[in-house]
């Protein structure tokens, strides 16, 4: 061992010490943090793994929304929730993110629908009343798109049908858009069996398109040959049968509505297809009417007044409605310094029914073709006129008639004018007027003025004559009438002086009686003398014969015996 060694040597004997590792005690006061954390780590990792796209809604409104409160339903389960509200950059409207749930990543496609479900109150009805008490949220619907998308146009008010509902949806045209509305019933036999889902200005500006959605089943009895008819209000008519109210429910007469029907009679009952066109007519009697066929523009020239004559005056022919008027303008004519009338009417042939084949058929059996100026030339010649006729006494509308008018002037008409003008004529009620104002013009050239001069006078002279006979005569003829009635008193005195000279007791009265007597007896002598001369004319030569001796009478005959083998 050497000397460095040797110092080593004592410390290898001394004790060594003891070192003792102090242990590290876990409280379980930790555990509580670490559960958080593990709690806090677990939903992050589900939020993550159940977050799904997010979308942007574009409103006009955020009313009743509240970022990360209001939620989106589908079916009233929830899909979504609004994450925050900001203005768009331009400020007119709010934009909207949405995160959808995992699951609902189906959602942010193009078909997609957004809309506020907030309480309304319409005339289709009352909805969203449940969120009176749960708030407002964001509805939608989904369609069968598949292309994705972020970025939506949320709708201002809920869709009248959502995707998926049994039914059809069709389109309807018509003139004018009446009182109907979003929401407006549509009916079929006086039972609701859809309703009006939009409507829209057409590009020309001169109609409106209107869809309407009808219901399963219902919606199979929309055919080829179905015709729509605004039901809208009430419709009154005054016929033979008394006054007539027509309506399909109360609530058209508020809200508008829209009925349906096939046309009576064999039609074809093929079902519509969806999204098929149709035309709304105004009512039901002009819906179930036969088809009118190409309209006529025909025109017609008045020399008198129209008054109360209108545009949609009916234009009839023989009291059949065949069109209606489109136009009444003045116009002045050079020659005669006249204001003639030119009223424009359409027509539809069709309506005459069998009337205008069988005169295409005659047209075209005369050569003259089957065109309907040549059939309406025909009719012309036969004496066919346009007159202005009163249709109301009381309100004074009148309307455009087409009849024969007996005996009238032979009239120039055009076959081949464009348009066809007819001739006219002027009605019963114009005749009428102007006889009226001709005899009041003849009226108003008699004298009046004078006659009632002359009647002065008159009445004054015989005003002078009753008074001369009032002063004069009538004291002359009182004295007159004395010396009558003593005449006449003188009369009756031998009146009863002659009573007294024909009494039954007067020997006058018995004279008179044998005289009658006399005469009675030579009457009966004449009498048989002529009986005689007529029998006997000679007599007036050869005289009376004288009268044959009386016959003496026959013996009477013996009584007939008895008969044999009778007993006594």
């Amino acid at each position: 061992m050497t000397e460095n060694e040797r110092p080593n040597e004592g410390l290898d004997q001394l004790p060594q010490p003891i070192v003792r590792r102090r242990r590290v005690s876990a409280s379980w006061i930790w555990l509580v943090p670490a559960l958080a954390a593990v709690v806090g780590a677990s939903l992050v990792v589900r939020s993550a793994l159940e977050a799904g796209p997010q979308i942007t809604i574009s409103f006009q409104s955020g009313e009743g929304l509240e970022a990360g409160k209001t939620p989106v339903k589908y079916k009233s389960v929830v899909i979504g929730i609004v994450h925050s509200l900001g203005l768009s950059p331009d400020r007119n409207s709010v934009l909207v993110k949405v995160n959808l749930h995992n699951s609902a990543e189906s959602f942010a496609t193009e078909s997609t629908r957004f809309w506020v479900v907030r309480p309304r109150i319409g005339l289709g009805g009352v909805s969203g009343v449940d969120t009176l008490f749960s708030g407002a949220f964001i509805g939608a619907d989904i369609g069968d798109s598949t292309e994705s998308r972020k970025e939506f146009i949320g709708l201002e008010s809920p869709p009248s049908v959502t995707h998926g509902t049994p039914g059809k949806s069709f389109q309807l045209h018509a003139g004018d858009l009446g009182s109907i509305d979003v929401g407006s019933p549509v009916y079929y036999r006086r039972i609701q069996v859809g309703h009006v889902t939009s409507y829209q200005l057409d590009a020309d500006g001169k109609s409106v398109s209107l869809h309407v959605f009808i219901d399963a089943p219902s919606d199979r009895f929309v055919t080829q040959a179905t015709r729509f008819w605004n039901a809208s209000g009430v419709d009154v008519s005054l016929g033979a049968n008394g006054l007539k109210l027509n309506t399909e429910s109360l609530a058209t007469v508020i809200a508008g509505g829209i009925g349906f029907q096939d046309m009576p009679g064999p039609q074809d009952d093929t079902p519509a297809p969806a999204d098929a066109s149709f035309v709304l007519f105004g009512d039901e009697a002009t819906a179930m009417r036969p088809p009118d066929g190409e309209p006529t523009y025909i025109r017609m020239r008045f020399d008198q007044s129209v008054r109360g004559l209108g545009v949609d005056a009916p234009v009839e022919f023989l009291g059949i409605d065949i069109g209606h008027v489109v136009s009444v303008n003045l116009d002045y004519d050079e020659k005669t310094e006249h204001f003639p009338i030119i009223v424009g009417a359409v027509i539809y042939p069709r309506r005459l029914g069998r009337a205008q084949t069988k005169l295409a058929a005659l047209a075209a059996k005369h050569g003259d073709g089957e065109d309907l100026a040549q059939t309406v030339g025909v009719l012309v010649a036969h004496g066919l006129r346009a007159q202005a006729r009163n249709g109301n006494l009381l309100t004074g509308q009148q309307y455009i008639g087409l009849d024969f008018v007996p005996g009238a002037p032979k009239a120039a008409f055009d076959p081949a004018a464009k348009p066809l003008e007819i001739p006219t004529a002027r009605g019963s009620l114009s005749q009428l007027q102007e006889r009226l104002d001709s005899i009041v013009a003849k009226l108003q050239k008699v004298p009046f003025d004078k006659i009632g001069n002359h009647l002065d006078e008159t009445l004054g002279q015989l005003s002078s004559t009753l008074k001369h006979v009032n002063t004069e005569l009538l004291p002359e003829l009182k004295g007159s009438l004395q010396g009558i009635n003593k005449t006449l008193g003188s009369a009756d005195k031998a009146l009863g002086s002659a009573d007294k000279a024909f009494s039954s007791d007067s020997p006058l009265q018995q004279n008179l009686g044998l005289t009658l007597e006399e005469l009675q007896r030579m009457a009966r002598s004449l009498r048989v003398f002529s009986d005689y001369l007529a029998a006997h004319p000679e007599a007036l030569i050869r005289g009376r014969r004288a009268d044959p001796a009386p016959r003496s009478p026959p013996p009477p005959a013996p009584p007939p015996p008895p008969a044999q083998g009778s007993g006594p």
